[in-house]
Order: structure tokens, then sequence, then C-alpha cells
């Protein structure tokens, strides 16, 4: 009798990289971002002069990171990615519903320093999915020191922790592996200076609170 070899039933080859049983191994990561704020309008200021701060537009962003990276056991390692990140948020300002004084562009260049929890589950093939878990500091370089610019509103801090989460999904490959991960990064704290500007006090007036919220699309490569 012959016997007909059903190819779909075929295992697939399964490429093991060594770096998956090293306790540590390293690698570099490229990403896009989108930084947004979250902002709680001050209610006395806002029923007393109408004025409402938005942020209404999300404009993309880069992340250029290393990668080091803790094996602790089979399922979790330790990551450690220092690295840059620059994006802008643009603060839009309307009073009975219409645009006032036009918009202003917050820049930011991130130093920053994540410390991140990966949690993996079960390898299929050549395809792992993760979670990823951690804190991140990070210190605005593009922040401005004070109010000497007359279109400048607001001003942000330049320090700040943020907590991070988000799924991901290794992909093994014959000479590396690349991970593509997602992850959403929340600012701890209220991230606005307190102090008004000089000439236009009303725009911090109307803010009560100012929360940093940056989604991250990432491939790393190790």
């Amino acid at each position: 009798m012959t016997h007909l070899t059903v190819y779909g039933q075929r295992p697939k080859l399964k490429n093991e990289p060594w770096y998956d049983e090293k306790k540590v191994h390293f690698g570099f990561s490229l990403g896009i971002n989108a930084m947004d704020l979250k902002i709680t309008p001050a209610q006395e200021y806002y029923a007393k002069d109408s004025l409402f701060p938005s942020v209404a537009n999300l404009n993309p962003g880069i992340n250029i990171h290393a990668i080091t990276d803790l094996r602790l056991s089979k399922h979790f390692n330790i990551r450690f990615l220092p690295g840059v990140s620059f994006g802008q948020r643009t603060v839009t300002y309307y009073k009975n519903n219409e645009v006032y004084k036009g918009e202003q562009k917050l820049e930011s260049s991130f130093l920053e320093f994540p410390l991140l929890l990966k949690m993996k589950g079960e390898r299929l093939n050549n395809v792992r999915p993760y979670i990823i878990t951690g804190l991140n500091f990070r210190y605005d370089l593009a922040t401005k020191k004070g109010y000497n610019d007359a279109n400048t509103y607001i001003r942000l801090k330049k320090p700040g922790f943020y907590y991070e989460a988000g799924p991901g999904i290794d992909f093994y490959l014959p000479f590396f592996k690349l991970s593509v991960e997602l992850k959403m990064s929340n600012g701890i704290g209220n991230g606005i200076v307190k102090e008004p500007a000089p000439v236009h006090p009303e725009f911090r007036n109307a803010i009560d609170k100012v929360k940093s919220q940056i989604w991250v699309l990432s491939f790393h490569f190790e």
C-alpha cells in the first residue's frame, strides 16, 4: 500500500536562537510613538471664563533604544531599555466652542530609562506571545525652562515616572529574534508646571491636572 505524505501535518523547522538560554543578551529597538495629554480642566475657571483646553490631533514620533535582557526563568525576563524618544503634543484652547488664540505645540525630547518585566507564554513553532509591564523614568530635554516665548502658555515638567504595559509577539528567525510590541505608557502624577505665564495666565489657570499618555509601537531586534 502506498502511503501519502500530508505536508500540512509536518512540524515546522524550529529556529533555536542561542540567546534564549543565555543569562544576559543584548539588542536594539526602533519604534514609533503617539504622544497625548489627558487634561483635566479647572471646573471653577471653566464655569467662569468658558476656556477649555484639549489635545485634538496626535502626531507621530520616533523611539530608539538599546536592550539589555536578563533571563530569570523560562517564562520571565527583566529588561532595561535606555534610549531616546522624540514627539510632540498640540494643545488647542476653545472658548464658546471656537478656537481661542490658536494652538501651542509642546515638543518633547526624552531620555528614557525603562525597567520592565517580560512575562512569556509557551512557544508555538517560531512564535511566542508575551506581556510587558514596569516603570519608565523620562527626562524631557526639550521642555522650556521659562516663559521666554510670547507663544508659550503652559509648560510641562522635565522629569517624570511612567507606568507601562502592553502585549507583544516574538518571531524566531534563523539568525535573530524580531519582537513586535505595542505598549501604553501613562504618566504618574500631575505633569504640568504650576507657574502660569505672565502674559496669559488664563491658559494655565484653565487646567487642573495634566497626565501624559504615550502609545509606542516597537520593533526589537535581538
